[in-house]
Formats: structure tokens, C-alpha cells, sequence
């Protein structure tokens, strides 16, 4: 135990990337070789050893709980591996024309992603997305016949290509998979439904066709900011007149109602109290325009 405490007071922890894959990674690194943002590491990942580059301190190592999380980093990368890393995008894109005329010779229902080398090793990654599993035993074996090396295909997910490939979101800026964080959390309608947005599926879906990751982002505040606005279809009785409750805006804290003589308007939510003990909305006042 006194051995962890010390090995734990030895060691920062800092928050990295796979320059590759895009996935993020917890790791510590010796407090006597501190580490800042945008140093470049050679990291031990699950393919094997790979090009890492720091992201900043991070206080998370301790409480983490998903050690999947965690990463070794092997050492700092130096110049060698910087070229090295260079050089192998180039053989990257000639591996990934090449494979492709292979899937297409073999009439193959598969879409490569990107291709691979990996650092220090002699492996070659082809990364690919399927509706289905594809036996491409015979394929490897056109790969290896080709580059002389140990050949790996792995299938990835339509969300994992868009972090692998990146791009431009809608919003204009490079794809939160891809740039922010790799974490491909749970997304469903009902976060795009709870923040009155467009249930378009063009409109909230991302390049990957799935829906847009930013939607999970925001959902809890959302959620937490329609306690204090009466519900979307409640009516509520003010002056002789019922109100029905057709629209909130968090953002602009407003209330639209319409009253039972048709009349529309939009009200400060502020303009609304709950009863303690019968738990229904009161309407203090309708400001007139």
C-alpha cells in the first residue's frame, strides 16, 4: 500500500490521444519529466505500440473506474519516430489503394475505413465498415502476399469511422468524435425531443448517419431546467380563461400559451408558480403587450 502511495505522489496524470484512431486515453507520467499539451508520445494501445500526442493534465487517474481508460506510455517519441510516422502515412495511402483494388477483385461487401502501420512493429491495421461479417480469410491473404507483413482487418462501426476519418459538423466545427472526445455516448430521439429540436432525422443526424453526439451534451440541463416550467400540454385557469401550455423555451425562459378563445401568447416563466401541496401550476400574470 505505503508502495502505490509513493508510486501515485512519483506520477502525473495526464490525458492523451492516439493520433490514429482519435481515442482518448487516461496515462501517468514521471512528475520529474513533466509532460504539457501537445507532446508527442509512443504509447502502448490496444493494436500495439503508437504515435500519442498530450491533451493536458487530468485529475481523473485515480478515479477512474474503467481500466480500459488507462494507457502505458512507453516514452516520449523523438525525431526517428516523428519521421517514421511521416513516412508511413504515405505507405498508408498506397496500402489503402491497393487493399481497395483487392476488396473490389474479390467482389467483397466491405468499405475501408483508413490503413495503418503501427510503430515498432510489423503489423499493418486495415480498418473497415460492413452490414454484416465478411470472411475475408482469402483477402488476408492477398494482403500479406503484397506487403510481406502480418496483416489485421478490423470492423468498426459507422460512428467509429466519422472518429477515425473526421470532418465538419453541421455547426461548422470538426466533429466532436473526432476533435473533442471519443466517448461515443448512448443517443436517442428523446434528447433531441426534450430540447425542442426538429425531429428531422436530416437535421439531427451527423455524417455517420447516427444522431448527433451533441445531443447527449446538453440533455441533462435541459431536463433539469424543465422542473421549474409547468409541463408542455398542461392547462392552467387564469381569469375566467383556461390556458393550454403548447411550447417552453429554456433558453429564452418563456411559456406559450393558448387560451381557450384562441388567443396566443408568450409568457415570462417567471409568471408561474407551483403549489406546494397540490403540485399545479398557478398563473400569477399575463403581461399585456
Amino acid at each position: 500500500m505505503e508502495n502505490d502511495q509513493e508510486q501515485n505522489t512519483d506520477s502525473c496524470c495526464y490525458r492523451i490521444k492516439v493520433v490514429h484512431s482519435s481515442e482518448t486515453h487516461l496515462a501517468k507520467f514521471s512528475k520529474d519529466d513533466p509532460l504539457i499539451r501537445g507532446d508527442m508520445l509512443i504509447v502502448d494501445s490496444r493494436y500495439g505500440k503508437d504515435l500519442a500526442v498530450v491533451l493536458g493534465n487530468s485529475c481523473c487517474c485515480e478515479r477512474s473506474d474503467d481500466k480500459a481508460e488507462m494507457i502505458t506510455i512507453v516514452r516520449r517519441a523523438g525525431d526517428a519516430d516523428l519521421k517514421r510516422h511521416e513516412s508511413n502515412l504515405e505507405r498508408e495511402r498506397e496500402a489503402l489503394r491497393i487493399c481497395r483494388e483487392k476488396v473490389d477483385s474479390r467482389e467483397l461487401d466491405m468499405k475501408l475505413v483508413s490503413a495503418h502501420y503501427l510503430d515498432e512493429e510489423s503489423k499493418l491495421l486495415f480498418f473497415f465498415t460492413a452490414e454484416a461479417r465478411v470472411d475475408f480469410r482469402e483477402l488476408v491473404k492477398d494482403l500479406v502476399a503484397v506487403f510481406k507483413t502480418r496483416i489485421e482487418l478490423r470492423q468498426i462501426g459507422v460512428r467509429d469511422e466519422a472518429r477515425v476519418l473526421g470532418g465538419i459538423g453541421v455547426c461548422g466545427r470538426v466533429l466532436c468524435c473526432n476533435g473533442i472526445t471519443d466517448k461515443l455516448n448512448p443517443v436517442s430521439i428523446k434528447m433531441a425531443k426534450e430540447q425542442n429540436l426538429s425531429l428531422n432525422s436530416m437535421k439531427i443526424s451527423g455524417p455517420c448517419g447516427r444522431l448527433l453526439c451533441c445531443l447527449s451534451y446538453e440533455y441533462e440541463f435541459y431536463r433539469e431546467e424543465k422542473r421549474s416550467f409547468p409541463p408542455e400540454g398542461a392547462r392552467i385557469p387564469f381569469n375566467g380563461l383556461t390556458y393550454k401550455v403548447s411550447e417552453v423555451n429554456v433558453l429564452s425562459k418563456t411559456v406559450k400559451l393558448h387560451s381557450s378563445e384562441g388567443g396566443v401568447t408568450d409568457v415570462s416563466v417567471t409568471n408561474f408558480e407551483r403549489d406546494a401541496e397540490s403540485r399545479k401550476w398557478k398563473i400569477l400574470r399575463i403581461d399585456e403587450e
